[in-house]
């Protein structure tokens, strides 16, 4: 089968598109075949080794390989078809369309994938294409954890610091179903889509620090690795919610004592991407309360190019690679 790998880590360049030899599933994992999947900063981080959250990098390089990747194959968020299926397995059958993630098993820029039949995969949401379907995972499953654990009512106001990304996007369309009123800030050039996805007030930070503004908020969700901690602590009101997506080490120990100290809530939790939390998406999908935003879609052959506007963040919306 054709698959995206690379065998060193390092620069976009280091992607190739190379024939390796397809999975052979287990008898408790599901074959499928790829036709989209997101190309994502995760992506970037793991394929360069170089993460915007420190404290873990030693960790993952004894888990990914210390001198050279041991999983060649990225990619973790996809769409496709179902090819096989274990006997055990009665949720999905042969010729289903399909989206989830592979977690860390990861492997979804390739042709072919097999997941055990325990993961994450749910059939797509019927009013989507594969490429929209697998634009909407990443962002869509954690905007919904972060926005769940936080509590937000409608009638609520949240800022949302880093709102242009993937999962800021979603962030902005689950807080708008709920009828909360929505701050949004990145910069300038994220604008438009940020408002097409329903921002309420946009504060383009390169101008203007949401901390030098009088305005309070009930939450505060923030995808900014370096933001200031304190700064977003200081802007909600008293029993505010913090959410903190990009949670650095000073941060996580900070989080255990802010609530005894200010009575403000935090949370650090990425999601857990669960069959349940999946369903729940879907559902929003087919709604019609949520939807993907796509800036490009690229083939196999352009997988470093891809990977070069996710980095250089010049991008309003989510990278896809399509798998013919």
């Amino acid at each position: 089968m054709k698959a995206i790998v690379y065998e060193r880590y390092g620069s976009p360049d280091v992607l190739k598109l190379a024939e390796v030899e397809p999975p052979a599933p287990a008898t408790n994992e599901i074959l499928i075949k790829i036709h989209a999947v997101e190309a994502t900063k995760a992506d970037c981080e793991m394929r360069s080794f170089r993460f915007a959250v420190k404290w873990f990098w030693l960790p993952l390089r004894l888990a990914f390989g210390i001198r050279k990747p041991r999983n060649k194959i990225l990619g973790a968020y996809f769409a496709g078809e179902v090819e096989s299926v274990p006997q055990t397995c009665s949720r999905l059958k042969v010729g289903d369309k399909v989206f989830g993630a592979s977690k860390l098993k990861l492997g979804a820029y390739g042709e072919y994938l097999s997941l055990p039949d325990n993961y994450a995969i749910e059939k797509m949401p019927a009013n989507m294409s594969f490429e929209e379907a697998a634009a909407s995972l990443l962002g869509g499953w954690n905007a919904l954890h972060f926005i769940d654990k936080v509590k937000l009512k409608a009638g609520e106001s949240i800022l949302i610091n880093g709102a242009g990304g993937s999962i800021g996007l979603f962030a902005i369309q689950i807080a708008k179903s709920i009828g909360a009123k929505v701050t949004a800030v990145d910069k300038a050039s994220k604008h438009d889509v940020l408002k097409t996805a329903g921002a309420n007030r946009i504060i383009d930070y390169q101008e203007q620090s949401f901390a030098d503004s009088d305005e309070r908020y009930d939450v505060v969700f923030d995808m900014v690795a370096s933001s200031s901690y304190s700064s977003c602590i200081s802007v909600l009101n008293p029993k505010g919610r913090y959410a903190k997506g990009n949670p650095r080490l000073l941060d996580l120990l900070r989080s255990l004592v802010t609530p005894r100290l200010s009575g403000k809530e935090v949370v650090v939790a990425f999601a857990g991407e669960t069959i349940q939390e999946l369903a729940t998406l879907k559902e929003m999908i087919e709604a019609g309360k949520i939807r993907s935003i796509i800036d490009s879609t690229f083939s196999m052959e352009q997988a470093a190019a891809a990977h070069r506007k996710v980095e250089t963040e010049k991008r309003n919306g989510a990278i896809v690679i399509s798998i013919p």
